[in-house]
């Protein structure tokens, strides 16, 4: 490999060492001018996006994306291609020409759960993803809605209803292997609760569902939740951070309640095609740096209880691969494989 394509392992030791969106237009100023090896920018920044219209991604895509759009002379666009657990996304990324024209938003379980927990898959993380910066974290949440009955407001009364309920015991997520499913399978499988995985190509989807009954359970950002728990029309029952939720500190954390192992947050990284350059990296790791300060966007994150978090490219790589052996040793104690 050459040395305009680093690998992780070349972040790790340099860091050791030292449907289309709307077109959101901007200003040519550049920060690609600032850069010790100035270039050209593409005209035009496309920002693929893992997750549908009004889902968590789409919102961090969308936010950064405005702020972007001024470093390129043509502004930039968000194109969703959400479904197959990020896959259509990747595959859209797999074929872009790699001039910094082109990244992807995705969740970090494309490149630290899927390869643990697919056979198979159309990408390789260490080949096909070049880590640019981290985006957005965000802690999840588990709901219950009307098909649920209404005395059931905490996780254990849950899981005796869903015990004693087996053909309503399914349970809703925006895909298979995304956290959200995962958070559900590991704890009701230390519950030894049997249930049914419903898969939704995005969190709006699922949130119908909940609402209309059609399932009983839903893990998600917490943040799409907000809305919908302040109306009545649905009930949180456990968060998965390591404190109590800021947006809803009256609701226990799974770890309160004694279940191991679920203080999982989730968080969303920009990543560019293989061949791009150390350069196109570190210019777009700076640029996401300077757009998650701004007073638009972080007004926009706190609404979505999103942390804006970015980070440089080597610092992404690392985090990549600790969470990578932690879940490679998760999914090969409980089992859970991709069906």
């Amino acid at each position: 490999m050459s040395t305009l394509n680093p690998t992780r392992r070349d972040f790790l030791q340099a860091g050791a060492s030292a449907s289309l969106g709307t077109l959101i237009t901007g200003s040519a100023t550049s920060l690609y001018s600032q850069s010790a090896q100035a270039q050209t920018p593409p005209p035009q920044l496309r920002v693929l996006c893992t997750g549908p219209a009004g889902s968590i991604p789409d919102i961090v895509a969308r936010r950064i994306t405005e702020q972007l759009a001024q470093n390129y002379p043509q502004g930039a666009i968000v194109d969703n291609k959400p479904g197959a657990a990020g896959q259509i996304a990747m595959a859209a990324l797999k074929a872009a020409p790699a001039d910094g024209s082109t990244m992807l938003l995705a969740q970090g379980a494309l490149a630290t759960i899927y390869p643990y927990l697919y056979n198979k898959l159309a990408y390789d993380p260490e080949r096909d993803l070049q880590p640019v910066s981290l985006a957005g974290e965000m802690t999840l949440a588990l709901a219950v809605g009307p098909a649920v009955p209404a005395s059931m407001i905490k996780v254990p009364d849950l899981i005796s209803w869903l015990r004693n309920n087996p053909k309503l015991a399914n349970a809703g997520s925006p895909g298979q292997g995304t956290l959200p499913h995962l958070l559900q399978a590991m704890l009701f499988g230390q519950a030894e609760v049997p249930w049914q995985h419903i898969i939704y190509p995005g969190g709006p989807q699922a949130i119908v569902d909940l609402l209309g009954g059609q399932i009983a359970t839903l893990a998600l950002p917490e943040g799409l939740f907000r809305q919908h728990k302040e109306s009545g029309r649905i009930r949180v029952l456990a968060t998965s951070g390591i404190a109590r939720s800021k947006i809803f500190p009256e609701v226990p954390t799974f770890t309160e309640l004694g279940y191991k192992g679920l203080e999982i947050r989730e968080w969303f990284a920009f990543f560019m095609p293989d061949k791009a350059t150390p350069a196109m990296l570190t210019t777009a790791s700076r640029q996401i740096e300077a757009a998650i300060t701004r007073a638009p966007l972080l007004a926009a994150f706190t609404e979505a209880a999103i942390t804006p978090s970015a980070s440089s490219p080597a610092t992404l790589s690392a985090r990549i691969a600790v969470e990578q052996k932690q879940w490679q040793a998760i999914l090969q104690t409980s089992g859970i494989r991709a069906s």
